[in-house]
């Protein structure tokens, strides 16, 4: 409804507001609200429905009214950020600072190209040709111009080009030469000298098999066009002949008497050329100067037969072998730009039919070829003349260089500024010499004093034919009950709203936490508002339908990471309580006569100060009406009672059964759960009420009353990986857990952990719902679907059962009361193509490593792997935060097989200064035996990846 609003109905919803306001009414609640609304004369047919949701967004206190400037609000905040989505869509950057390699004292580089053999060739005005990785790291370098006898003008280069497909070199020289060099050895080939005057700019073109064109511009403004025709046998037989200055050499005049070569030369321009290069998609030749009624012009190769008379007739008057005169080229085969203070670079894009042009007066004009009458846009930013520009036709960019070294990155179809790199920002100083943009590198290279790498921003995309929801991992998700819609969160910052009905996407912002990822997400008892809480130390409040901000929670100072939140009720009071690197239980009272923008959390209950975690804690879970869990790094499980403020019980996860003496066991508590139907019930007083995840895939069962003790444990992970997540049906009767390598494994677990038990309860279904770690595992709809988010950047709907529904962001919708729509019986095909999702086979039942399963998670573990490896008697394999703040003790680190675990809640990473925090790695390994069962996926069901046999 919001999208059907028009100018005119604001206006009439303003007059109505008016009208009430006269009476005293300022507020209007639903009905009133809807009265106001059926009357405008473009919401006429919105159904009631639309118009409810509507009010529930903008009323997202709760209150049942809403004001004139809430609606307003509301309207402009939710376009705002919509436009903000759309920007940022398009958004691109450089990585600053730039790769910058210094450059001895020397000539000035005057060029730098990027051939297809991946090496990047500069060339200086002293002759030297160097070679570079993509990377700047100097392969080799060589200066092709011999040293002359004193009292001889030294050579120097106007410009170079090279062609891969005769592994050769192209150097014009001041000694108006065009000279020919192996690309490999830089060994000299030949030389055609004795042109009209220097060549200023090069450039060359491959026009089919064994056939060229060589371009170039001079002092006189003239082009010059060198059509060669068996090119590998005319090179060499030139480098047969007589050397000069121990090059073979043979003038222009000699050369064109071939029938192999055909040299045309147009006087364009009445100054010196700036740029010239050939577009064979055209084909033509395009040329640029400083003149301005002749700053570009676009012009045929090959002469009119008209002209080709007035050319024999010239040569024949200038005399035998004069055959390079120059000519005047009519004007019906050139189009011409008139340029203010004329042009220095431009560029052209066939698909895009797009020339695009930069000069002295800082401005970049885009122009239609062939219509140089106005320019169909003008980008203006730069504050120093356009040295240098490209246009990127598949990202739709122009980017574009200025002589103070300022690179700027335009959008071609918004023609605006997406990203400016000012020379202090990328640390590129000196005179600007030389740029070049590598699509294949996907960055910018500049010449200076230094050569400079800008690289741009990228994103890693997911791998063939994976749907994505975010383009980051997803760390969090939700379901608001109140609007049927899915929140998901991810490690860019970015919030995402969906409509679960279809799986499309209603709403999106960025920057929530600014560069921060968000970790952990809870939504208030009305489902209208929703807290988020990130790696930068706070929480925030929001209304997520048009991304405003309602409230900020955090500590004064600095704040430590937030790995879990959760909103609570007591009495008639309502907090929202973190928990995380600060090791203390934040608690934030959330009342509407808190009116404060920012707020403090209240003081620390006494017990927490002296008595509470000593690790970092990860995990939270309420049990109403009192009682809270939490659970840390070092495996303590604290039960408190939230009235109080004091400790109930406490626990130490127990090892894994499975312990091997030279491993350390990850025993960190990365989820809790209550059985929420079996607390406070008497018969029931001595049971488990309280789940945990523990080491080796274990799931552990705890007592709280009466001091609370351990009940049991079960190997819930198949392939015995760490628990990540957990949840409970409605009765508690069924226990879904999810493992690091994106397993889902279903427990009964009605009548199980009563009292000690021996055996693990039945288990129900199972079935791999992503290829990396789940952050996320949410039970809805009474119990009718499931919802999951994982590391891999999807967020995907299941049904209870473990059919796939779909992916949240793919091309096709889906209707969740209609099973036809559903992606069932098909699986995600990242899932049906990993290792660890074969199938049951005769062939493959065998037992697998633990590198096995560690080797399916190469796309998720980009960076290089720490293995732990420790004996239990050495004093030193005790780790400190010191220690591995330092990265020091060496001892526990050795080449041993292993896997860190993945979560944004271990700091440790951060402290081993790995590439990225949130590349969401942690030291423990993922301790496993030597081998495993692989879990049998056979095809004996409808779905190949959901089996409801237990017993296989």
């Amino acid at each position: 409804i919001e999208k059907m609003v028009s100018i005119h109905d604001l206006k009439q919803i303003k007059l109505a507001y008016d009208e009430f306001a006269k009476a005293g009414i300022y507020m209007l609640d639903y009905a009133e609200f809807q009265s106001v609304v059926k009357k405008c004369p473009g919401l006429k047919s919105v159904k009631d429905s639309q118009i409810q949701q509507l009010f529930m967004k903008i009323d997202y206190t709760g209150d049942g009214k809403i004001e004139w400037h809430e609606f307003c609000t509301y309207i402009y905040l939710e376009n705002k950020e919509k436009e903000e989505t759309v920007r940022r869509s398009k958004m691109a950057a450089f990585v600053l600072p730039a790769i910058v390699k210094s450059l001895n004292r020397g000539e000035p580089v005057l060029r730098i190209h990027f051939p297809p053999n991946g090496t990047v060739v500069t060339l200086r005005e002293d002759g030297v040709v160097s070679f570079w990785t993509p990377k700047l790291y100097l392969k080799n370098k060589k200066n092709v111009f011999p040293d002359r006898s004193i009292g001889r003008k030294p050579k120097y280069a106007t410009d170079f080009v090279p062609m891969p497909e005769y592994n050769k070199l192209i150097i014009g020289t001041g000694s108006r030469e065009i000279q020919f060099y192996e690309l490999s050895t830089l060994e000299p080939c030949c030389q055609l000298s004795v042109l009209e005057t220097v060549p200023l700019n090069l450039d060359y073109c491959s026009t089919g098999p064994d056939e060229c064109i060589i371009v170039y511009g001079d002092t006189q403004g003239c082009v010059n066009i060198l059509l060669m025709k068996s090119v590998r046998e005319k090179l060499r037989l030139w480098k047969r002949l007589p050397q000069v200055d121990n090059v073979p050499n043979i003038s222009i005049d000699h050369a064109v008497q071939s029938p192999e070569i055909t040299f045309i030369r147009w006087k364009l321009h009445q100054d010196w050329v700036s740029k010239v290069k050939y577009f064979q998609s055209i084909p033509a030749v395009v040329s640029s100067s400083m003149h301005e009624d002749s700053a570009l012009v676009i012009g045929s190769i090959h002469p009119s037969t008209y002209m080709q008379e007035q050319m024999r007739e010239k040569t024949e008057v200038c005399g035998e072998g004069k055959s390079t005169k120059v000519a005047q080229r009519p004007t019906s085969n050139q189009t011409n730009f008139t340029v203010p203070k004329g042009v220095t670079t431009f560029d052209f894009c066939k698909n895009r039919n797009l020339l695009v042009t930069g000069g002295m007066d800082k401005l970049l004009r885009m122009w239609m070829p062939y219509v140089p009458r106005k320019p169909t846009g003008i980008l203006k930013g730069h504050a120093a003349p356009v040295s240098y520009l490209c246009i990127a036709s598949e990202d739709g960019h122009i980017f574009s260089v200025s002589t103070d070294n300022t690179a700027k990155i335009w959008h071609i179809k918004d023609q605006t500024c997406l990203f400016t790199a000012h020379p202090k920002a990328s640390q590129i100083q000196g005179e600007l010499s030389a740029c070049l943009y590598s699509s294949v590198v996907k960055g910018l290279y500049i010449a200076s004093d230094s050569l400079a790498l800008l690289s741009l921003q990228t994103t890693s995309q997911p791998k063939g034919n994976q749907t994505v929801s975010h383009k980051e991992p997803v760390l969090c998700c939700g379901y608001s009950e109140e609007f049927r819609q899915v929140v998901s969160c991810s490690e860019g910052s970015v919030v995402k709203v969906w409509d679960v009905e279809t799986g499309a996407q209603v709403f999106e912002y960025g920057c929530a936490h600014g560069e921060s990822a968000i970790t952990c997400m809870a939504f208030d008892t009305s489902g209208r508002r929703l807290v988020t809480g990130g790696t930068d130390g706070c929480l925030k409040m929001w209304n997520f339908n048009n991304g405003q901000c309602v409230k900020i929670l955090s500590r004064d100072g600095r704040c430590a990471e937030i790995c879990d939140c959760a909103y609570l009720t007591l009495h008639r009071n309502a907090f929202v309580i973190s928990v995380g690197w600060g090791r203390r239980i934040d608690i934030y009272l959330d009342s509407k006569e808190e009116t404060q923008f920012n707020q403090r959390p209240k003081p620390s209950w006494q017990d927490d100060v002296r008595n509470g975690h000593k690790e970092d804690i990860l995990c939270i879970a309420h049990c109403t009406p009192h009682l809270l869990a939490t659970g840390s790094y070092d495996g303590e499980i604290i039960v408190w009672n939230v009235v109080s403020g004091r400790i109930q019980c406490r626990f130490q996860t127990p090892q894994s059964q499975q312990r091997s003496s030279i491993y350390i066991q990850n025993t960190s508590v990365l989820s809790l759960i209550f059985l929420k139907t079996r607390a406070f019930v008497p018969e029931l007083s001595s049971s488990a009420w309280l789940v945990s995840s523990g080491s080796q895939g274990c799931v552990n069962f705890w007592s709280v009353l009466n001091g609370g003790k351990f009940i049991t444990s079960f190997q819930a992970s198949q392939l015995q990986q760490q628990i990540m997540k957990m949840a409970l049906t409605q009765d508690d009767s069924m226990l879904f857990t999810a493992d690091h390598v994106g397993f889902i494994y279903v427990y009964n677990v009605k009548q199980y952990a009563l009292g000690p038990e021996q055996n693990p309860p039945e288990k129900v279904n199972f079935w791999r719902a992503h290829i990396s770690t789940i952050t996320s595992l949410k039970i809805f709809d009474k119990d009718q679907f499931l919802l999951t988010s994982s590391m891999d950047c999807s967020v995907r709907l299941w049904s209870i059962h473990g059919e796939f529904i779909g992916t949240f962001g793919q091309e096709e919708i889906w209707s969740i009361t209609t099973p036809s729509s559903w992606k069932h019986p098909a699986v995600p095909y990242e899932i049906l193509t990993d290792p660890l999702s074969m199938p049951s086979h005769p062939i493959l039942d065998r037992e697998i490593s633990q590198s096995d399963v560690s080797n399916s998670q190469e796309t998720e573990n980009k960076n290089s792997e720490l293995d732990v490896h420790i004996d239990e008697t050495d004093p030193l394999s005790v780790l400190n935060d010191k220690d591995i703040e330092d990265g020091t003790n060496n001892s526990w680190c050795l080449p041993e097989s292993g896997r860190r675990q993945s979560h944004a809640i271990f700091k440790h990473v951060k402290r081993m200064g790995l590439k990225d925090s949130n590349t969401l790695k942690d030291l423990d390994r993922i301790v496993t035996p030597p081998t495993c069962k692989k879990p049998d996926l056979s095809f004996r069901k409808i779905d190949s990846f959901v089996s409801s046999d237990a017993d296989e």
